[in-house]
């Protein structure tokens, strides 16, 4: 990677991912875009900054011309929750929007990447320890949606020979960025609510395992694959990873060792209670350390132990 056109750049993961990429690779190297103009004071303002709708296939193809890109990481999409409250729209934006990337991609000979998630598995996929290769049969548009673009991005590397790469991301948990509409998200909630109000009340019921991991190691994930030797990749796209499994009273009790006082309560959300257990508990991440050297460095109390750190000095508590 040496010039690089993000998408979604002001998103949940595409915020801090372009900040890691312009600290790796030069800010002048990386085109942020996104439907929305950043915010004054955004990390998208340290570097060439772009609106665009990635339903705009030509608009999208003319940018990453004239910046000279080689390489596109498609990161805009519709989160879970929201998708299962306007199906139709993300059908249009998840599945329009990699179309238009991967032709892109396709005509400009980019290397690409995009994340998939564990929400592309469902309730009939083996909950436990979930193979790299298994049943995909989701329940919701955002995992239908991610199956069809797991399927899209490897019929483009057989068909065009276009180097498309991605990862199946589970929950992801930041310090940076506020929840944007996932049904992980209350992983990321609760520590502000620890911190601003000492207490939290979990819209995911207790005992619902998922798998989670912090925001670093994701964005580490996403470099490494891309950096990878491509003749290694056997599987290419949607590579399985993760870092830890819990569920809400593990995260409170981790919390409660820093702040004692700390109370969890439960007030589940039925639709994305049924989200949750259609995912799996755990998953295994054998191909992705195999095959490109995967590997996480936080698990549940240093990842919480930071959190609570960075949080406190985001806050000024």
């Amino acid at each position: 990677m040496k010039k690089i056109m993000v998408t979604g750049a002001l998103g949940q993961i595409g915020s801090e991912l372009t900040g890691k990429l312009r600290g790796l690779y030069g800010a002048e190297n990386v085109l942020a875009t996104d439907l929305r103009k950043p915010a004054e004071g955004s990390s998208a303002e340290n570097g060439p900054f772009m609106q665009l709708d990635v339903t705009d296939g030509e608009r999208m193809h003319e940018l990453a011309k004239s910046f000279g890109a080689d390489t596109l990481i498609h990161m805009a999409a519709l989160l879970s929750a929201t998708a299962e409250q306007k199906p139709l729209l993300a059908w249009n934006l998840n599945m329009g929007g990699l179309v238009n990337a991967l032709e892109t991609s396709r005509e400009l000979g980019l290397q690409f990447f995009t994340p998939s998630s564990i929400g592309a598995f469902g309730p009939s996929t083996p909950k436990h320890n979930t193979p790299q290769d298994t049943l995909q049969r989701p329940t919701t548009m955002y995992g239908v949606n991610k199956v069809a673009g797991e399927l899209l991005c490897d019929y483009y590397f057989s068909k065009f020979g276009v180097d498309t790469r991605g990862v199946r991301f589970p929950g992801l948990i930041s310090y940076v960025a506020l929840p944007g509409g996932g049904t992980t998200d209350y992983a990321v909630d609760i520590y502000y609510k620890a911190l601003e109000e000492g207490t939290y009340t979990s819209f995911i019921a207790e005992g619902t395992y998922m798998d989670m991991m912090y925001m670093p190691d994701a964005l580490q994930a996403i470099v490494d694959l891309m950096e990878a030797d491509p003749s290694k990749l056997t599987h290419r796209n949607a590579f399985n990873v993760t870092a830890m499994s819990f569920e809400p009273s593990e995260i409170g009790a981790a919390i409660q060792k820093h702040i004692p006082e700390f109370r969890l309560e439960y007030d589940v959300d039925p639709e994305r209670q049924a989200i949750a257990e259609s995912w799996p508990d755990s998953i295994d991440a054998t191909a992705a350390k195999e095959e490109w050297g995967f590997k996480a460095r936080y698990d549940l109390d240093s990842m919480t132990a930071d959190m609570l750190e960075k949080l406190k000095a985001k806050l000024g508590k």
